[in-house]
């Protein structure tokens, strides 16, 4: 049997939730041994390697919300992050636009609560203005949001490792390691891994798309199951690139659990046009065909997944059409750039979103964070994490401490 690999504390999960945690506790424990466990070969590979790259301002997240106070804060220290150590990003700001009257109230709503979040530069517009900001949207009215930015996630993934590990040299990243199983005494936690077991003084969990299932491993007794949407997306040709110049978002439905298709430049210069939601048949799965039995059989055999589709019937079915329809999708994003052709696009990524889906089909959890034994497991955390992710290495940090999981 492989000797154990023992360190302080051990961190699984290397998307940039359990990077910003690793490096907020370095910052705070410089003498600590950190591990970092992932499963891909490459960090950032699912959910953060696969999202749209926007900096979030905090609009639309409930005030006094975790979503809201780590998304403010968490941004501001992103942007900062990014300038100090080289992360390609730029705060271009957005608008969000809207096509009809019947959107404006909603659009009003959304306003007020990017007041209450003290959303900075935040300003209601008419049509003339949207128009001068995005010359190719029709709009009656719109919000302009300055703070709104774009970065590479993956980027600033593998630079908070690296300034983590520039630190503590002793702390490790090891990919291509797996979590089986946990086992907890009084004072340590090992991970048992294809490779051998991990040891440390405590565990930090953040694993996305399989946060349920590494939390019920370690004994924690959660009613709620993660089920993934896919989320599609285009990307406009280079002779259509004119037609957006940063970040075009839709007055989202409050009837529907998402944000609706939106435009995004990226740091590479490429404009996406996206994403949709459709249910995913396998939780890692970016094609649309993929197909995983376990997790299909996980979800289909929830109630919550089934109270969530009733409740939404029209809107998955027409998610579904467009998901195999460009011309569908094009209607989508004609609402806002009538314009916009055929030849205009071209198929892009998809990426799959965790959603915690309670009991009762309810998709509007909070981010969760919390203790068991010597583990601190984030159960919750879908967008704005990336965006938050810094002020949630915080709240992590803060609850390994509070706990004394540190050796």
């Amino acid at each position: 049997m492989t000797s154990a690999k023992t360190f302080d504390l051990i961190i699984v999960g290397g998307g940039i939730v359990g990077a910003a945690a690793f490096l907020k506790l370095q910052r705070r424990h410089p003498e600590a041994r950190i591990a970092l466990l992932e499963k891909e070969d490459i960090l950032s590979d699912h959910q953060t390697g696969h999202n749209s790259g926007v900096i979030h301002s905090g609009l639309y997240y409930p005030p006094g919300s975790l979503k809201a106070i780590n998304c403010v804060k968490g941004r501001h220290e992103l942007v900062a992050f990014a300038k100090e150590y080289g992360v390609d990003h730029d705060v271009c700001g957005k608008v969000v636009a809207a096509a009809t009257a019947d959107e404006l109230p909603m659009l009003e709503k959304i306003h007020g609560l990017g007041l209450q979040n003290e959303i900075e530069g935040l300003e209601r517009i008419g049509a003339e203005a949207v128009k001068e900001i995005e010359p190719h949207v029709r709009a009656v009215g719109g919000l302009w949001v300055p703070c709104t930015g774009i970065i590479d996630f993956r980027g600033a993934t593998a630079k908070m490792v690296d300034v983590a590990r520039g630190i503590q040299p002793e702390s490790a990243v090891f990919t291509g390691v797996e979590a089986r199983n946990f086992t907890q005494d009084a004072n340590s936690v090992t991970v048992h891994t294809a490779q051998g077991d991990y040891t440390g003084g405590g565990l930090v969990v953040c694993a996305g798309l399989q946060a349920d299932r590494l939390a019920r491993k370690d004994g924690v007794a959660l009613p709620e199951r993660v089920v993934g949407f896919r989320g599609d997306y285009y990307e406009l040709e280079d002779h259509a690139k004119y037609k957006v110049r940063n970040l075009i978002y839709p007055v989202p439905n409050p009837q529907f659990p998402f944000l609706g298709v939106h435009f995004t430049r990226m740091t590479n210069g490429d404009i996406e046009c996206g994403p949709n939601a459709v249910f995913t048949f396998k939780r890692e799965g970016y094609g649309k065909t993929d197909f995983s039995l376990r997790d299909t059989a996980d979800a289909l055999g929830y109630g919550g997944t089934w109270r969530l589709f009733f409740k939404n019937m029209s809107f998955g079915i027409n998610e579904y059409r467009r998901a195999f329809s460009k011309r569908l999708f094009l209607k989508t994003l004609q609402r806002l750039v009538p314009s916009l052709e055929m030849d205009d696009l071209r198929p892009g990524r998809s990426g799959v979103r965790a959603l915690l889906l309670r009991p009762d089909g309810d998709t509007k959890d909070d981010f969760r964070i919390i203790s068991q034994g010597r583990s601190v497991h984030v159960l919750n955390a879908p967008s704005p994490a990336a965006t938050a992710s810094l002020a949630i290495g915080d709240h992590i940090a803060e609850e390994v401490e509070r706990q004394g999981l540190l050796r």
